[in-house]
């Protein structure tokens, strides 16, 4: 396994490379702040890349494009290759981010400020979102059907929102004893909405009635339509170079977006494999995979199943068996990069280092491997062996010491099919939080350590 950092033997051919890649993806990153707007944004370059919507078709042959946007909230691409029930080469990403969404009655007065309450979503510390420029992203269905998207928060002209903060010269009371989980609880995570009332000593909340009017005024929203809302309040801004090398990217959603662009990009570079290869961005693994878009769903048999059905003639539930049980999946998602900050939660020898390349988990989880996909010794061989005959840097790591914490990943419903899993992406700095930092080096090596998997026969 590579244990040197990449720039050290990169060209200045390579770098420039390596920094047009890194650019494609901020770009891409930034117009897909949410899991549907990933979607919304990886639909239109599939159509691009010669991917037709599979509901669409009647039969499937090698060589065949074919996608399915599973209710807009993830999204799984295919190129059919020699024989399905070979079984299939999978990279499969997470797309949701750890966020603030708001509660079904989310608009409230206090003190003649309009407030948004919310609950966080995935596994954040909580003080991180405070006194921090927000937008708010989402979709929201009118009374009328009429469906809203808003992106409100991310252009210079328009209006951020932000959880207050209690400054330090009034805190010692109130905060400065609390411990770090607590800094900022739960329900104090609400955005300022507004301050200007209404004009009506009638109205008992005129603050609250302005912005209501406001909404209804420029978005046709009511009181009401907030029941059919989902709306996500997210890091404001762009993803940005990090270190005056410019050799690290920082911005929010890495976790675990960078692995679903770079599957996708090797995707598109596959031109004739001989094996069917899929990308399957899935939703919903920072809340444990939960909800009718995630993995934990009978979906991965669904769309097996169809891409089966438009193959086979004689086909059956056992050839569905057989061919997830002949399946290999990469569970990309990224993973904890060596600190050097906090190093003493690290086991240095089986850490992950920042641009030392695709950092494999053979198992994530809690104690004593707990909740964990533990990937066999024979599915590891055969990945070392074509990543060493592609000179593929690569590397191996964990989240951390033994009983000093852990963390999932899908891994573990894949491998409840019988597909051979492990773990695989980039590791990062500062995880989950609102400026995750990855290295444009581990970007690009990713990327070539994808194309190579899909690869594998």
């Amino acid at each position: 396994m590579n244990r040197e950092n990449l720039w050290k033997n990169y060209t200045e051919k390579e770098k420039i490379r390596i920094f047009k890649f890194a650019e494609e993806y901020k770009a891409y990153l930034n117009s897909a702040k949410t899991e549907r707007e990933f979607v919304t944004v990886t639909e239109e370059e599939l159509k691009k890349n010669g991917f037709t919507d599979i509901m669409k078709k009647k039969n499937l042959k090698k060589g065949d494009r074919v996608y399915f946007n599973n209710r807009g909230k993830n999204i799984i691409a295919i190129i059919i290759g020699k024989d399905i029930r070979s079984g299939i080469n999978m990279i499969v990403s997470h797309i949701d981010s750890p966020r603030l969404d708001l509660k079904p009655n989310p608009v409230k007065e206090e003190e003649e400020f309009a407030l948004l309450n919310t609950h966080y979503y995935g596994g954040i510390k909580k003080y991180q979102w405070a006194a921090t420029p927000l937008a708010l992203h989402g979709v929201i269905f009118l009374k009328d059907g009429k469906k809203v998207s808003l992106s409100i928060g991310e252009k210079e002209d328009e209006p951020v929102f932000s959880v207050p903060d209690i400054l330090p010269h009034l805190a010692y009371n109130v905060q400065d004893e609390r411990k770090a989980r607590e800094v900022i609880k739960g329900e104090e995570l609400k955005l300022l909405f507004g301050n200007i009332p209404i004009k009506d000593e009638n109205v008992k909340n005129q603050v609250r009635q302005h912005i209501m009017e406001k909404l209804k005024k420029d978005y046709g929203i009511d009181d009401d339509d907030f029941f059919t809302a989902e709306l996500e309040a997210v890091p404001s801004g762009k993803l940005r170079d990090v270190g005056i090398d410019r050799s690290m990217i920082g911005g929010y959603g890495q976790d675990d977006r960078i692995c679903a662009y770079t599957s996708l990009k090797a995707l598109y570079d596959i031109k004739d494999p001989v094996k069917t290869v899929m990308v399957y961005l899935t939703d919903k693994e920072e809340i444990g995979s939960e909800g009718s878009t995630s993995l934990k769903t009978t979906l991965p048999e669904l769309i097996v199943g169809k891409l089966l059905s438009l193959t086979e003639k004689n086909y059956n539930d056992q050839i569905l068996r057989e061919t997830l049980w002949n399946s290999k999946a990469l569970s990309s998602d990224v993973t904890a990069a060596m600190n050097p900050v906090f190093k003493s939660v690290h086991d240095s020898e089986n850490v992950a280092r920042l641009s030392y390349g695709l950092a494999f988990a053979k198992y994530t989880g809690s104690r004593g491997k707990v909740l964990a996909n533990d990937a066999d010794a024979e599915f590891l061989q055969e990945i070392r062996q074509i990543f060493d005959k592609n000179k593929i840097k690569y590397q191996s790591g964990g989240f951390g010491k033994v009983d000093e914490g852990g963390g999932g990943t899908v891994a573990k419903f894949l491998a409840y099919y019988g597909i051979r899993t492990v773990d695989a992406g980039p590791a990062l700095l500062s995880m989950h939080s609102l400026f995750e930092i990855s290295s444009k080096a581990d970007l690009y090596e990713t990327y070539r350590a994808y194309k190579v998997f899909f690869e594998l026969n």
